[in-house]
């Protein structure tokens, strides 16, 4: 990259599985792309509810080549949770109820985020009757400005198809 290109520094939050090779798997996408690694905090021993590794990359690039970075780390099947904050800006709270566990809520989880590009940050679950009775489960999603209502419109759907019940949203939505 040369002085006179627009680069600014980004964070990008991962979770990766706990096998050897995926952290430099994560890394190659950014390399390959142009990115330049600032720092990476691999936090191995502090699961998310996935039971991942979180890792945090910050890195410098230029705006269009960030959107390459995070096009190509997802082409790469590598989950990325947050991606710098102009990308991701807003925060949407649902809570879905119903029957989670027999309706598979990894599934759930996975449809959300691939039909309404928001990006799950957590999750709590709740099923004190166990997992063949109605269960709850709090979604905090990251979004881009002004996705809220799209991103509503897909969780109504897939609770629909799922016979789930979604409150949402809590908090305030960019409508």
């Amino acid at each position: 990259m040369s002085e006179s290109e627009d680069v600014h520094a980004y964070t990008v939050r991962l979770e990766l599985t706990d096998r050897p090779g995926e952290l430099l798997r994560a890394l190659e996408p950014i390399a390959e792309t142009g990115g330049n690694l600032l720092s990476i905090f691999h936090e191995r021993g502090n699961l998310t509810p996935r039971g991942d590794i979180p890792v945090e990359v910050d890195l410098e690039a230029t705006p269009e080549r960030f959107e390459q970075i995070v096009d190509a780390l997802k082409a790469a099947d590598i989950t990325v949770i947050e991606a710098g904050s102009d990308r991701y800006s807003e925060e949407i709270v649902v809570v879905l109820v119903g029957h989670l566990v027999e309706t598979d809520l990894s599934h759930t989880l996975s449809q959300i985020q691939e039909a309404s590009g928001a990006s799950i940050k957590d999750f709590a679950l709740s099923a004190p009757e166990g997992e063949n009775a109605e269960s709850s489960a709090r979604l905090r999603m990251a979004t881009e400005a002004g996705k809220s209502e799209q991103i509503l419109a897909a969780i109504r759907e897939i609770a629909g198809d799922k016979e789930l019940s979604v409150i949402e949203p809590l908090g305030e939505v960019d409508r």
